[in-house]
């Protein structure tokens, strides 16, 4: 444990990067909340799934999308669009699938421009990265205080 100790809390490098694609991104909010989401889910992060649902929640999104990200394919909640990057996301979070198939490439094309396609595989590639070092250094925020609820003696 000595080893991570001495890790930095925020590595300088990967900070940068991930301000810039959030901040300079040519996808969707929208979009960039539900790929930032299906990825803290697919890779068991659950305090940045918790983030990344707070944080769609305070962008407006509704309720009933944040909680069907994690079935998006049998939502009809979701834009063609948002789909193409859900599964996008899907293939660039499981990387032993070998990568994004030929015929899901074409469709993530036909919605987001050259541009819009590298941010994507950026967005993804940097939450990969943050999730997993937060693994790997087990770098975790302190337990939150539980509430306590008043004993009725009357039930």
């Amino acid at each position: 444990m000595a080893a991570r100790s001495t890790f930095p809390d925020h590595p300088t490098h990967v900070g940068p990067a991930a301000r810039t694609i959030l901040t300079e991104s040519t996808l969707p909010p929208a979009t960039r909340n539900l790929v930032l989401l299906r990825a803290s889910q697919l890779t068991g992060d659950t305090d940045a799934t918790d983030t990344w649902r707070q944080n769609a929640a305070r962008s407006g999104e509704s309720p009933t999308r944040i909680e069907q990200v994690d079935a998006w394919r049998e939502s009809s909640v979701f834009t063609e669009a948002e789909r193409a990057a859900l599964e996008l996301t899907e293939h660039g979070v499981r990387i032993t699938t070998g990568g994004v198939p030929d015929a899901d490439w074409t469709a993530a094309a036909e919605h987001f421009d050259k541009d819009g396609l590298s941010d994507l595989v950026t967005l993804v590639a940097l939450i990969n990265t943050t999730n997993r070092m937060g693994d790997m250094l087990r770098h975790r925020p302190p337990p939150k205080p539980t509430r306590r609820v008043p004993h009725d003696s009357t039930c």
